[in-house]
């Protein structure tokens, strides 16, 4: 099987820091991309950054020049670094990665349990 583990999620004052990581265990060929999700009370999933195999990045807007989304593919784990944080940035964080268990795929998406987050004002 398969597990996506979530950690570094936590209590923070706007304007503060938080690191997130998201580590892939159990019967790995290789991972394709690996995102971060956020969905705060009361409001839809949303995806907040994605990385590709190769480090190709992207983000949503509201994330673009905080966040940094990077990963080691030795470790299949993948980070999300977030800077400047604010209210709105409240949510429970989930990992999402696209698996090959073996060789002959196919890709299957994973998705961790879920790290909250809560920017206090």
């Amino acid at each position: 099987q398969v597990r996506l583990v979530e950690s570094g999620g936590g209590l923070v004052q706007a304007g503060g820091s938080l690191s997130l990581s998201c580590a892939a265990s159990g019967s790995i060929f290789s991972i394709d991309t690996m995102q971060w999700y956020r969905q705060a009370p009361g409001k839809q999933l949303e995806l907040v950054a994605t990385i590709s195999r190769g480090g190709n990045t992207n983000y949503v807007d509201s994330a673009k020049g905080r966040f940094t989304i990077s990963r080691d593919n030795g470790k299949n784990t993948v980070y999300l670094q977030m800077n400047t944080l604010n209210p709105e940035d409240t949510a429970s964080y989930k990992c999402a990665a696209d698996i090959l268990k073996d060789e002959l795929g196919p890709l299957i998406r994973y998705w961790g349990q879920g790290t909250q987050v809560t920017v206090s004002s």
